[in-house]
């Protein structure tokens, strides 16, 4: 799927920490936690809660997010839809990176077991 050049450059530089609050919301929303959330977080870019912490307090766009993270060598088995839009479908690199990483906060908030999440 294509997404327009308009959108990506506003996805692009939409810091992390604008959308961060709303995933632990969600998650929280259903009974699960941060550390939860950070995990899912961990295993799909290889930070770590430090890491996480300073894409927080720098306000990392989601370019400079994705740019700097080490995709889990499984995350291609990441698929579903998000958005109305199948993740594995998504054209553009960042933007499906992006909702990679939706797709797994909506799993975690559905309750789905987190090894299921984390593909193992």
């Amino acid at each position: 799927m294509k997404t327009d050049d308009k959108t990506l450059k506003r996805v692009y530089r939409m810091p992390f920490s604008a959308v961060y609050p709303h995933y632990v919301t969600k998650v929280e929303r259903k009974g699960r936690t941060t550390t939860e959330l950070h995990q899912v977080i961990t295993w799909l870019t290889g930070f770590d809660d430090a890491d996480i912490e300073r894409h927080l307090a720098q306000e990392t766009s989601f370019e400079e997010f994705f740019a700097g993270a080490s995709l889990n060598v499984n995350a291609s088995l990441i698929t579903g839809v998000v958005c109305g839009v199948r993740v594995e479908d998504i054209e553009d690199p960042v933007m499906q990176k992006l909702r990679y990483l939706d797709k797994l906060v909506d799993e975690l908030a559905r309750g789905k077991a987190i090894e299921k999440i984390l593909r193992s």
